[in-house]
């Protein structure tokens, strides 16, 4: 009979064995946070766009990448606003870009100038908002080479921001 005051002792010596198993919650000091506060991002690091190579010569380079390696290597497109000439080497999950000096005062003529065989120049990072990203980065005390940001080679904003606040590293922020 389920309410055999026999059977109520059962239940109620099987449920104490439990009760016993049952590890105690220690009381929390109120005095600190029980977790950490993360602030929100306002704007989201993306893919890696591209890897930036400056060349001492056009025609060599692209000839490495679409004879050689067997690459697909978008036309040369002149970017007088940067002093460059770009071409694009599509690699499946990233690109390289080839960047050939246009112009006396091009900044990839200084950096052939100290280093002839050419070399890695800089890494393109996509961001979803180019301006917020600029703005949180600068208040980081992370400092840009422009003001502004300026359309790129694919037609997006894009800011590059200084090597010596980035481990050595040139990086250029791209709009996805």
């Amino acid at each position: 009979m389920p309410g055999h005051p026999a059977n109520c002792l059962k239940i109620a010596g099987i449920v104490g064995h439990f009760r016993l198993a049952v590890p105690t919650v220690r009381r929390l000091s109120l005095s600190k946070p029980l977790a950490q506060v993360v602030p929100v991002p306002i704007w989201k690091l993306g893919r890696l766009n591209h890897i930036a190579i400056a060349v001492p010569n056009l025609e060599k380079a692209i000839s490495l990448y679409r004879d050689v390696l067997g690459a697909r290597v978008s036309d040369t497109v002149p970017l007088p606003e940067h002093g460059v000439y770009t071409v694009f080497v599509e690699l499946g999950n990233t690109k390289l870009e080839l960047l050939y000096p246009l112009g006396e005062k091009s900044p990839i003529s200084g950096f052939l100038q100290k280093n002839k065989a050419g070399g890695m120049h800089h890494i393109c990072i996509e961001v979803d908002d180019i301006k917020a990203a600029i703005t949180d980065l600068k208040a980081k005390k992370i400092r840009t080479l422009s003001e502004e940001p300026r359309i790129g080679a694919h037609g997006k904003p894009v800011m590059f921001l200084h090597p010596k606040d980035c481990d050595g590293v040139l990086v250029e922020l791209e709009e996805a």
